[in-house]
């Protein structure tokens, strides 16, 4: 590549970088700011993904921006829970868990986002379908678990369970989840 190839190159990075600054920072942020303590613990966030997006080499590989930008800050608001102490019992037993960028997407308002609303979609069709393979009493504390925030203290009291027994079912249901959707979460990884 010459230098004017390379200059228009640099040129093209850097107005694709305003463009996607402009329209999904706002939307970024309002996401971020109620999962963390702070403005200033939200914008280190926000500040962490712009700054991985800015230094990619190659832009134009990334098929959809949008959930590329909505994983790696999925990420980022889970690697900034893991560096603070756990407070509740799961947070202990699952601190290494690597379901939360997947339940973050899970949960996001989609509404404004059509390109992430369809990859959305297709996490939620691959985990019902993994989830439709576990024995019921495991799919049911995952369910209340992750996606209803229950904790396992809470479920193993409405099932006259002992918490031991909601906690093998639990991990039990983790691991078949993250067997089944290993290829998920490595691209969610990458």
């Amino acid at each position: 590549m010459d230098v004017a190839e390379q200059i228009m190159a640099n040129q093209e990075k850097q107005n694709v970088l305003r463009e996607t600054v402009t329209y999904y920072g706002g939307r970024l942020m309002s996401y971020i700011r109620p999962k963390v303590k702070s403005n200033e613990d939200a914008e280190d966030i926000l500040q962490e993904v712009w700054y991985q997006f800015s230094n990619l080499s190659n832009l134009s590989e990334i098929v959809n921006i949008g959930a590329w930008l909505y994983r790696v800050m999925a990420n980022k608001i889970t690697d900034s829970y893991r560096k603070k102490k756990p407070e509740r019992l799961e947070d202990f037993v699952y601190s290494n868990d690597d379901e939360s960028p997947v339940r973050e997407i899970l949960l996001m308002d989609t509404s404004q986002d059509p390109e992430l609303k369809v990859f959305q979609d297709e996490i939620w069709n691959m985990l019902m379908k993994a989830l439709d393979e576990l024995p019921e009493k495991q799919r049911y504390v995952y369910i209340e678990n992750e996606i209803n925030d229950l904790t396992l203290q809470e479920i193993a009291d409405e099932l006259g369970d002992n918490i031991k027994t909601v906690i093998s079912r639990k991990i039990y249901a983790v691991k078949h989840l993250r067997k089944r959707l290993r290829h998920l979460y490595q691209d969610l990884n990458e």
